[in-house]
């Protein structure tokens, strides 16, 4: 009974559920037919939309291309009018050369006619012109005939003779044309040498100061000569030995003075006292020590002074022991003149008229550069300063060509090459330089007043100048008593007379001027 019942309640309420939920699924099924007739009708909205907007973009095509197709024939029109106007401009140009063209044939025409009539009137001349030179002909064998019977020569006689008188004058005007180019050609090559002269010379415009044969060290105190003299004096005579340099310790107050010929020596016994005065253990075991230390650093110190140098100049390839021997250079005096400095002048000024020539300015720069290499070591072997420098660069490879330049600059070889007489030149100009060597005043006095004396000694000779502070020594002569070819040899007399007595920097030119004058008086 209670399973019945319970079935029947379970039934019943299954019955309810189905109720329920058919209920709810119709519910559902409208509202889901509803959504899809809303979608419908939102479909057909979108089409027709999109159909409307495909109508007017297809219209708006037709609009653009209707405008593009009418720019178009706008753009075609203007150009074949462009066209037609250039070819309307073509046809007027054509037209106007046919008419230039018919214009030149009526001159052509009119011209040819005139040349057929000067044709005409040529030949015409032409035989009066035959007709006169026969004529002349007759006219001349006549004259002929008439003259080899007056003159009593042939014709043949007659033509020698006219060609031997044209000959003399032609060989007179030829003589008188080269002497005319030959003075012409040397007033303009000293002019042309003046300017490169004075040109080297304004660009370089450098100072001197000149050397002297002593060096002074300056002291702490007093007290410091008594250490640097030693016990006995063996500290002085150990730095003289080891130096080669006298010191001189006077009554200069504060002051050691170191004496000698050779720059190097003072260097080194400058560098070395000061050394040992600054370390203060002064005994001759450490001045020996000290001066070998310094003479090695001034080894060093030369080699560098002489890579400067060169290097100065823009030249780099030259062997290191000449580079030594350059930098001892710096160490060496002639009349007061630094060496070093000298030969780097001749160096830029050979270099500089080297340019201005057209010339090698390398081969001149380097030739100027080593000329007195060998005063570097002409007082500690036999030899002029010419002849060690040129072992020297031989000795190290230099080219033949700077030897010569190197050799040439005293005069005592032909210089072959333009660079050589540039560097003689160069070598007068650094050394002849106001200021550039010291000479005291009473020397160079007495040297000038000896050759006017050794001038006037010669036979014949009126007056003698030395000018250009004895550079040059002009001599006047009796033009009775001397002849021109006489003159010649009283230069080289008188120049050879002043190298075997007198002593002096660079070279003196001897002048000899002999004048011839003829007076009348008019009454």
């Amino acid at each position: 009974m209670i399973t019945t019942i319970l079935i029947g309640v379970v039934a019943g309420v299954i019955a309810g559920a189905i109720t329920a939920a058919l209920a709810w699924a119709a519910v559902y099924r409208k509202r889901g037919e509803a959504q899809v007739e809303e979608a419908r009708r939102s479909a057909d909205r979108i089409v027709e939309d999109a159909r409307k907007q495909a109508e007017a973009r297809v219209k708006e095509a037709d609009l653009e291309a209707k405008e593009k197709l009418l720019q178009m024939r706008s753009d075609f029109d203007r150009k074949a009018q462009e066209r037609r106007d250039e070819m309307k401009k073509s046809e007027q140009r054509l037209q106007q050369k046919e008419e230039n063209l018919d214009k030149k044939t009526a001159q052509l025409d009119s011209r040819m006619g005139e040349v057929e009539k000067r044709d005409r009137s040529l030949n015409e001349r032409e035989k009066k012109i035959e007709s006169r030179e026969n004529e002349l002909e007759e006219l001349i064998e006549g004259q002929r005939h008439k003259l080899e019977q007056v003159a009593g020569l042939t014709v043949e006689e007659a033509k020698k003779e006219l060609i031997r008188g044209i000959e003399n004058d032609a060989k007179l005007e030829a003589a008188q044309i080269i002497k005319r180019i030959e003075t012409e050609a040397n007033e303009l090559g000293h002019l042309k040498a003046k300017k490169i002269l004075g040109m080297a010379i304004q660009r370089m415009a450098s100072d001197y100061v000149a050397e002297n044969t002593v060096s002074v060290v300056d002291l702490p105190s007093e007290d410091m000569k008594g250490r640097i003299i030693g016990r006995e004096g063996r500290n002085i005579r150990a730095l003289e030995l080891a130096t080669g340099v006298d010191l001189i310790v006077d009554d200069t107050p504060e002051a050691v003075i170191l004496s000698g010929f050779d720059p190097i020596r003072r260097e080194i016994a400058r560098i070395s006292l000061e050394r040992l005065m600054q370390d203060g253990r002064i005994h001759p075991a450490r001045i020996e020590e000290l001066v070998e230390k310094v003479r090695q650093e001034l080894d060093q110190k030369l080699f560098e002074e002489g890579e400067a140098a060169a290097f100065s100049l823009g030249i780099t390839d030259i062997h290191p022991e000449v580079l030594k021997l350059l930098g001892r250079l710096r160490y060496r005096t002639s009349y007061g003149q630094n060496v070093l400095v000298h030969s780097l002048e001749v160096a830029q000024l050979a270099a500089l008229m080297a340019v201005e020539l057209g010339v090698n300015d390398t081969i001149a720069k380097r030739g100027g550069l080593l000329h007195d290499i060998g005063k570097a070591i002409d007082r500690e072997m036999e030899g002029t300063h010419l002849e060690l420098g040129r072992q020297v660069l031989d000795k190290y490879g230099e080219k033949r060509e700077i030897i010569h330049a190197m050799e040439c600059h005293h005069g005592d070889y032909d210089p072959q090459t333009v660079e050589a007489v540039l560097v003689n030149a160069a070598d007068a100009l650094s050394a002849a330089r106001p200021g550039a060597r010291r000479e005291i005043l009473e020397n160079y006095v007495h040297r000038l007043e000896r050759l006017e004396s050794i001038a006037n000694q010669m036979e014949g000779v009126s007056k003698s100048f030395a000018i250009q502070a004895g550079r040059e020594l002009r001599i006047i002569v009796n033009s009775e008593k001397i002849s021109d070819e006489q003159s010649i040899w009283l230069s080289k007399d008188v120049a050879r007379k002043i190298e075997s007595e007198l002593q002096y920097p660079g070279q003196i030119k001897v002048t000899v001027i002999r004048e011839m004058r003829a007076t009348e008086f008019a009454k």
